[in-house]
């Protein structure tokens, strides 16, 4: 991959992944260039998702999937400076933006959560990955996503106690769907939410005890949503530099 062309984004935006074509002879050969790039993801989110989702066909990988992964590779070295940049700002509050992409997989149509999280207005932690379960709405798959979010603020607060740095509640949760934020805040559990009941109980708990308080954020604005599906080159480095992800070589 040495002379190949550089890619600007790790996956095409019109991309969708299916489990036809020609099986690879040499399944190992795939899952350790898909190991390495897990591995990857601890430093670099810009491709999360992506590897999120070639690590979906570790056990039956085709010409198409490798072919995934080869992009990855050709974004990869065209964005071998990039890094998250870290600042002093001399405060430890905690957010997190949460978003869905509702039936996303054409393969099952389950949706994809993501989420990112940031202390003292430095990323600090990002997740993208395909939810257990097919959600029957926007509204529920968007609430699965808040629920994970909210686990992982919860667990960035108990750190940051544990490391003698408590940080101001509420810690703030930035969501697109104003669906989701309305079952959130409501006290009266409706009927048609019983099938997401344990994450509505789990978030709401947070929200009244003011631990978490959830905020609208324009979709254009969700920051999470660089881990929930491919996007167009703009918007792409567009949210990477909300992120704080910058690239140390590109010119000045």
């Amino acid at each position: 991959m040495i002379d190949a062309k550089p890619a600007i984004t790790p996956l095409d935006s019109k991309m969708k992944p299916t489990l036809d074509g020609t099986p690879l002879t040499d399944i190992s050969y795939y899952q350790r260039l898909v190991g390495k790039l897990i591995y990857l993801t601890i430093t670099r989110p810009d491709i999360t998702h992506s590897v999120s989702v070639v690590s979906q066909f570790m056990q039956s990988p085709t010409l198409e999937h490798l072919n995934l992964v080869k992009r990855i590779l050709r974004y990869l070295k065209g964005s071998v400076g990039r890094g998250i940049f870290m600042k002093k700002n001399e405060n430890t509050q905690i957010m997190g933006y949460c978003d869905a992409d509702w039936a996303g997989n054409a393969i099952d149509r389950k949706s994809t959560t993501g989420y990112c999280t940031f202390v003292g207005g430095n990323l600090v932690t990002w997740k993208s990955k395909k939810q257990t379960v097919i959600a029957r709405s926007s509204a529920e798959a968007e609430y699965r996503a808040m629920a994970s979010t909210a686990c992982e603020l919860i667990w960035l607060k108990g750190l940051l106690w544990d490391l003698g740095e408590p940080t101001t509640l509420p810690m703030s949760l930035f969501c697109d769907n104003q669906a989701a934020m309305h079952i959130a805040s409501n006290p009266v559990f409706h009927e048609k939410t019983k099938h997401i009941e344990v994450d509505c109980h789990y978030i709401r708990e947070q929200v009244q005890s003011q631990v978490i308080q959830t905020h609208y954020t324009r979709s254009i604005d969700q920051l999470a949503d660089i881990f929930t599906k491919p996007l167009a080159s703009h918007q792409f480095q567009r949210l990477l530099s909300k992120l704080g992800s910058i690239n140390l070589l590109d010119p000045a």
